[in-house]
């Protein structure tokens, strides 16, 4: 039992997402998450991309991961719908499928303060893995404004790359 415990210690350790505000002010902020994965890029970014399989349900507006979806192109929506209710929490702005996709929106409740952010989901090969780097630039106008945003959207962000990785790592063991 022991071992089985401080096994599962070191690899949610391992599993870690590590999260960086490069950035912030009263008008906007940068974070930087990556995380490492024992998989390829392709496997990594097809992952992401089921997105209803890891996002954390505490952070939908209906509850219920499986209401996500990404699509994949240009244009494509970042979206959540249950039923008559659907919302679009970001747009997709790029594709490079295995490498790259970036996204432009708010997510939460940034979607409805005056902000832009851009937002890119980037996918590096190591030599034992892929490195995934989430980044999130966010611009604009809030009340009061986004220096004590920053600290609260990198929290819940790290907790989402954190919930990819550990999923790509469960399914490898």
């Amino acid at each position: 039992m022991t071992k089985w415990v401080f096994s599962t210690a070191l690899f949610l350790l391992s599993a870690a997402a590590l999260a960086d505000v490069i950035s912030k002010g009263d008008t906007g902020f940068t974070l930087v998450i990556t995380g490492e994965v024992k998989t390829t890029p392709v496997e990594a970014y097809d992952q992401f991309i089921r997105i209803e399989e890891w996002w954390l349900k505490g952070h939908t507006w209906y509850g219920k991961s499986e209401n996500l979806s990404i699509e994949p192109r240009a244009g494509g929506c970042f979206c959540e719908i249950s039923g008559d209710n659907q919302v679009l929490h970001m747009l997709v702005s790029y594709v490079q499928p295995g490498v790259e996709l970036k996204m432009v929106g708010g997510l939460g409740s940034l979607q409805m303060m005056g902000v832009h952010g851009g937002m890119s989901w980037r996918f590096e090969p190591m030599a034992d893995g892929t490195r995934i780097i989430q980044t999130y630039n966010v611009t604009g106008y809030a009340p009061g404004g986004l220096k004590d945003v920053a600290d609260i959207v990198d929290s819940i962000q790290t907790s989402q790359l954190n919930a990819l990785v550990n999923k790509l790592s469960s399914d490898n063991n």
